[in-house]
């Protein structure tokens, strides 16, 4: 009886969609996290009696019958979320588009929307660099470097970063690197709030300071975009769908039953 296997892509699918709604609810205070949402698509369908489509009018419609549901994608939502304020000139949040560029130790670029950034002292000088140790670049794809002595660390909206030298002469810094991208929502996802690009987000675009759609906001961090009550109503959207499912497999299962039971 294909009931029980169309009912039980049902309930697949939405073990998916609250393994997604989970992971949302995880993240709810994790800086620069982007929700995401389960996509589905219906499976193929039997044409059991098509149509005739001659001038006598017999059958306008298909008599066809579906095997069920498939997830198809996972999609980010990137809008921007609120700003909290923290007070620490390294902290910036994106209001708008862009990520930063990151460096790994193995050289790899990697992007991320998580501006809570550290100094990371070597000798006589620092860098830029995130909660992981990874490099900042700046918008020539270089390390941000602090000389010891460097004070009062500032970065503009426009992501240009200076500070004041022993002498309190101002002394630049270079700006930050943002880019952007033609698809961000197929960027790859890698944890500790980084994203890999792929063929399908296209190549990294720089993001130049007069063409930017938005601004750097220092000493703030962007918060997670999650909205609880919105999880909680998909949740239980989720449940009852898992149960309608798992209740029609018991119903296939009962007519198998009847009809074995059947005596001549």
């Amino acid at each position: 009886m294909r009931s029980l296997w169309t009912a039980a892509t049902g309930m697949r699918a939405q073990q998916l969609n609250i393994d997604t709604i989970a992971n949302n609810l995880s993240n709810v205070n994790t800086t620069a996290y982007k929700s995401q949402r389960a996509e589905f698509k219906d499976l193929l369908y039997t044409t059991i009696k098509a149509t005739n489509g001659n001038e006598n009018g017999e059958r306008p419609v298909n008599l066809e019958v579906g095997h069920g549901v498939m997830p198809a994608a996972t999609k980010r939502d990137f809008r921007t979320s609120s700003f909290i304020e923290t007070e620490n000139p390294h902290d910036m949040a994106i209001d708008g588009e862009g990520f930063f560029a990151i460096m790994l130790p193995n050289d790899e670029i990697r992007y991320t929307r998580d501006g809570s950034f550290k100094i990371s002292v070597d000798g006589d000088e620092g860098k830029l660099v995130t909660s992981e140790g990874y490099t900042v670049l700046n918008e020539d794809g270089d390390e941000i470097i602090i000389d010891s002595g460097e004070k009062d660390f500032n970065v503009d909206e426009l992501g240009y970063i200076t500070a004041k030298d022993e002498d309190d002469e101002p002394v630049n810094l270079r700006r930050i690197g943002l880019v952007t991208f033609v698809n961000p929502e197929g960027l790859s996802s890698e944890g500790l709030n980084l994203y890999s690009a792929t063929a399908a987000s296209g190549e990294e675009i720089p993001v130049e300071a007069e063409d930017m759609n938005g601004r750097i906001v220092s000493g703030y961090l962007e918060g997670s975009n999650v909205q609880v009550v919105d999880e909680m109503v998909k949740m239980i959207t989720a449940q009852r769908a898992y149960e309608i499912s798992s209740k029609a497999i018991q119903t296939s299962d009962e007519m198998l039953q009847i009809i074995n039971n059947l005596k001549r």
